[in-house]
């Protein structure tokens, strides 16, 4: 199974066997039978990109290699990493940019690792020097539009230490505010992030355990 956000909305690409229990967990899902042409691809990826309301959307296909395949060909590919980083006191660091809440994270370098990639990208938008991995969380996948293209970037995520309080949020990367939450409180107030973030945080859940 792959998913990927479009428009902030899910895409999955399933093999056929899969499709009932995915029905099941998302009953108001828009399922349809990938048959091999990319067009029908571009036609559920424009839907996706154009829609106004929250979209599930299923493609199932008796090749998954050949629908993964097909929808990769459609875009540029590009790889980022990002932290679900900690404190001392427990509290989960956020950051606030062009009206969502979001984890700090960026592309890879040139000849970069995504672990590297991650630690570089935190302190760069937060302001913190001493930040350490403590262990793989997941991996998102999401598309964009730059310049006429379609990009598909995944990020690689990881949940992260550090001993440091003081946060300075990198203006230039248009991030207003960085901040230090309890995570329940501020989960509680339900915020308006993307919703690939909850993928990043209910993996963490689920560590946690």
């Amino acid at each position: 199974m792959y998913k990927i956000y479009i428009n902030d909305n899910p895409l999955f690409l399933i093999a056929r066997e899969d499709l009932a229990d995915l029905q099941a967990q998302y009953p108001d899902c828009l399922p349809g039978r990938y048959s091999g042409q990319v067009k029908t691809l571009l036609h559920y990826i424009d839907l996706l990109e154009k829609a106004s309301a929250p979209k599930v959307v299923v493609l199932y296909a008796e090749n998954l290699q050949g629908l993964i395949d097909d929808f990769h060909s459609l875009h540029k590919f590009l790889e980022a990493a990002g932290g679900l980083v900690f404190n001392r006191e427990g509290k989960a660091l956020f950051i606030f940019r062009r009206g969502k809440w979001d984890l700090p994270k960026g592309k890879l370098d040139r000849g970069e690792m995504p672990p590297q990639a991650a630690i570089r990208e935190v302190q760069e938008e937060t302001g913190l020097h001493e930040v350490s991995i403590l262990h793989d969380l997941c991996a998102t996948f999401h598309t964009y539009r730059e310049k006429g293209k379609r990009i598909l970037k995944k990020t690689h995520w990881y949940a992260m230490q550090t001993p440091e309080q003081q946060l300075v949020p990198q203006a230039e990367e248009d991030i207003e505010k960085a901040v230090w939450v309890d995570m329940e409180a501020f989960l509680r107030e339900d915020p308006d992030m993307y919703s690939s973030l909850w993928e990043v945080i209910n993996a963490w859940l689920a560590s946690s355990v």
